[in-house]
């Protein structure tokens, strides 16, 4: 048994089914035992939200193509549209999946591909499955890095606004997408995602795209997750030559 998510990206999965339905301890059920995913919102043991869990985009719309859902267009800078509309006209060709180079933080986001979120006090880890890739967004006060190298993931630090876990990162590198339809960035990319757990299993991640460089204003999306129950992340290696359109036309 295995599961292929669907990703319009150049790789390939091939795993076995380790703990793909084993049943997730915690989980409030109904009588006939399925996961009850309207059970009101878990608390950690300092009164927070709880995050943890394996999130995956609520089935039935894409967000790859444009992350921008909310709005007829982002507010490109002349030269960020022009990169925009010649990524959109070569259908994406040339994207830095192609090379097994990892998508950038609004990018993964918008994957259909599971997420699993770790929270502690002082710090909660964000794993992908895609590319098995991780961050790491720092909630014990520090603020983030004045000086930095460029990074693929930026750097990261939280805090909570109400029932809200507001995450803030900048420090990228320029090489990434902002999603799959080819939104480009510069390095001044500041992005902040705003996680909601509005029950057991659904959360609404907000993300607000604030890149002067490429943006003449902020621009948002939102995306509405549900909870993966009785499950486990499972591996994932790009391998160019083993691609998700070769496989298929074995």
């Amino acid at each position: 048994m295995y599961r292929l998510p669907a990703a319009a990206c150049f790789c390939a999965i091939l795993a076995h089914a380790q703990w793909l339905e084993y049943p997730t301890p915690g989980i409030p059920r109904t009588p006939d035992g399925k996961p009850n995913l309207s059970a009101p919102t878990p608390r950690t043991a300092d009164g927070h939200p709880s995050l943890n869990g394996i999130w995956r985009n609520v089935p039935g719309r894409n967000y790859l193509n444009n992350l921008a859902l909310e709005m007829d267009k982002a507010p490109f800078q002349p030269w960020a549209e022009a990169v925009f509309k010649e990524r959109q006209d070569k259908n994406g060709l040339g994207r830095p999946s192609e090379r097994c180079l990892p998508h950038g933080v609004t990018d993964f986001d918008a994957l259909g591909t599971p997420t699993k979120i770790v929270q502690t006090a002082e710090v909660t880890i964000i794993m992908f499955e895609s590319y098995n890739h991780y961050r790491q967004v720092f909630t014990d006060g520090r603020p983030l890095p004045e000086k930095h190298n460029p990074a693929w993931l930026g750097y990261s630090v939280g805090r909570w606004d109400g029932d809200t876990f507001v995450v803030d990162t900048t420090g990228f590198n320029d090489i990434t997408w902002l999603d799959d339809g080819g939104h480009p960035h510069t390095e001044q990319l500041h992005v902040t995602e705003r996680f909601r757990r509005t029950d057991f299993g659904h959360m609404q991640l907000e993300i607000t795209v604030d890149d002067p460089g490429a943006y003449t204003a902020p621009w948002k999306a939102t995306i509405p997750k549900e909870l993966m129950a009785d499950t486990e992340l499972i591996e994932w290696i790009c391998e160019n030559e083993k691609d998700f359109p070769h496989m298929v036309g074995k």
